[in-house]
């Protein structure tokens, strides 16, 4: 396949909002040892790229400094070793970087089909929402059969993927949203009920939907004076796993609260773990999960497409907080 010597892509100028986005050139990447070279159609926009922008989440060592974590399209070249694709096969894969241009490598391990009748938008709002909420959620917290989750933001693209899943395997599922329009888009997703944060304490409205009882599984992505809220919301031997801590990375917690009913507060970041590790990932992913989107039983929810020359609006929207599911960046280009 004809790979050409040059490619478009966004590069972020300096660290800052999201008009430091702009639409440049580079070499086309090779890929390496295990990896394969992707055209890429789409590319999901996540926080982390956000953060990355504002000069707060620098790319792990020997990763792209581009922005774009997940992308869907195209293998048109291997590298030495790479086994379980082919050229020309459609993927959607997790990258550590470089998601935002016309090509990206990735390890071959963390590629994954395209799932059955998805458009590539699609398939590029899977892998980043997918392997996180699977990581924490049912590797790092443990949800066991008949255990129920909080999902704290319903409506991000986490959230939506959360829910579904966690419904998807039969377990009760609430989540918060700030809107009534959001709560009604989780509820419609699979929560058994959404919690409008602005208007309800989501403490005392899960109490009384578990009977005093808690829930089993917190998956947080606010952080700061939300944990000891959320202490008193989870069911004695209850886990909250944090992925973001968008209201802050501090907060006062009760031991003896943690220690008498036997709680547990984790975390993780996936970025930077190993290929091996996410690998692990990808195949309970293709085991456990793809036969679900195959079916048409999951779907990512897509709230917006922007073309690659404008990256900036996109991360605009992300920050105003008024999507719904995920924002997707797509090859045609409004610059240029």
């Amino acid at each position: 396949m004809s790979v050409p010597a040059q490619m478009r892509c966004v590069e972020i100028s300096q660290p800052g909002p999201p008009d430091v986005l702009t639409l440049g050139s580079r070499p086309t990447p090779q890929p390496g040892a295990g990896e394969v070279l992707i055209e890429v159609e789409a590319a999901g926009i996540n926080r982390p790229d956000c953060f990355q922008r504002a000069g707060f989440y620098p790319a792990p060592p020997g990763a792209s400094d581009l922005p774009g974590l997940e992308v869907a399209g195209r293998v048109v070249a291997l590298g030495q070793g790479a086994q379980g694709v082919a050229l020309g096969d459609a993927v959607c894969a997790l990258v550590p970087g470089g998601g935002y241009a016309d090509y990206c490598t990735a390890p071959a391990a963390l590629c994954l089909p395209v799932p059955k009748g998805f458009s590539m938008v699609e398939a590029a709002a899977l892998p980043e929402t997918f392997f996180t909420v699977w990581s924490n959620v049912f590797d790092r917290a443990g949800l066991k059969p008949g255990e129920s989750l909080l999902v704290q933001g319903g409506s991000s693209g986490i959230g939506t993927t959360a829910i579904q899943l966690a419904r998807a395997f039969g377990h009760p599922v609430y989540a918060t949203a700030g809107t009534p329009e959001k709560c009604a888009a989780c509820e419609a997703l699979g929560a058994d009920r959404a919690i409008n944060y602005k208007t309800e304490d989501f403490v005392a409205v899960i109490k009384e939907l578990t009977a005093k009882r808690g829930v089993d599984v917190i998956l947080d992505m606010v952080g700061g004076d939300y944990i000891p809220r959320e202490l008193k919301a989870l069911a004695d031997d209850g886990r909250i796993v944090l992925i973001a801590f968008l209201g802050g990375s501090k907060s006062q917690v009760d031991l003896a609260e943690v220690m008498r009913r036997r709680l547990v507060i984790t975390g993780s970041t996936l970025r930077p773990r190993s290929v091996a590790f996410k690998a692990e990932i990808a195949a309970a992913l293709r085991a456990r999960v793809w036969p679900l989107l195959d079916d048409g039983r999951i779907k990512p929810v897509i709230h917006a497409t922007f073309p690659l020359g404008e990256a900036a609006a996109a991360h605009a929207l992300m920050e105003s907080s008024a999507h719904v599911g995920k924002i997707v960046l797509t090859r045609v280009s409004a610059v240029g």
